[in-house]
């Protein structure tokens, strides 16, 4: 079975972006992505790009797939659809964020796109995780500490609901207009964001354990 697919990108690292895949994992570097894994001895077994933020690689080892720079899906969102033609539906991000903050924003549309054809996709920043969950939900354990801020990335996202935070909320529509989800906050208890009809954008802590 198929485990999780790490996919790293061009924009910004951090040392704590190391990750250790198992056998059932796969790693897909996205262009200029590569060049962290080996500085950190990543094993990629796909590198994929149209080679615009480094040279274009010759190697025996990773396989290569060199696109055309005239096309209409990003270098990300050809990694993450590489991954899914391989049978993965978990997908983790690097060095997806910084930079370009167009990239940035087409990143979180790569998160919605994931989230709408019924699989997961984080992207990790410096200190925080982002998803995007779609008619369905989120869980966290009492472990959890720190902001959690929830954002509408519909017009109208139904049947919001927040559990065991601070402020909670139920069956609540959130509009895309109006920021009522940013900074709410873990007390200590387990707790969970749901969506009956909608599409959200979720930014929490970064816990280094939980990759």
């Amino acid at each position: 079975m198929p485990g999780k697919c790490y996919i790293t990108g061009a924009g910004t690292h951090y040392e704590h972006d190391i990750f250790f895949p198992s056998e059932n994992d796969i790693v897909i570097a996205a262009d200029g992505g590569y060049l962290f894994n080996c500085t950190h001895n990543i094993k990629t077994d796909i590198i994929i790009g149209d080679f615009d933020s480094m040279p274009l690689v010759n190697s025996q080892n990773e396989e290569i797939i060199k696109l055309d720079p005239v096309k209409d899906e990003t270098d990300m969102l050809c990694a993450i659809n590489k991954g899914i033609e391989r049978g993965f539906e978990n997908f983790h991000i690097f060095g997806g964020t910084g930079g370009r903050t167009d990239h940035t924003i087409a990143n979180i549309q790569c998160l919605t796109y994931l989230a709408q054809n019924n699989m997961k996709g984080f992207i990790y920043t410096e200190n925080e995780i982002m998803t995007v969950i779609h008619n369905s939900s989120i869980c966290f354990d009492a472990s959890m500490k720190g902001y959690i801020s929830v954002f509408s990335l519909d017009t109208e996202s139904k049947g919001v609901t927040e559990t065991g935070m601070k402020y909670s909320i139920d069956n609540y529509t959130m509009k895309n207009n109006f920021p009522i989800g940013v900074s709410n906050e873990f007390t200590g208890k387990n707790s969970s964001i749901s969506v009956l009809d909608g599409t959200l954008l979720i930014v929490y802590p970064r816990v280094f354990n939980n990759i």
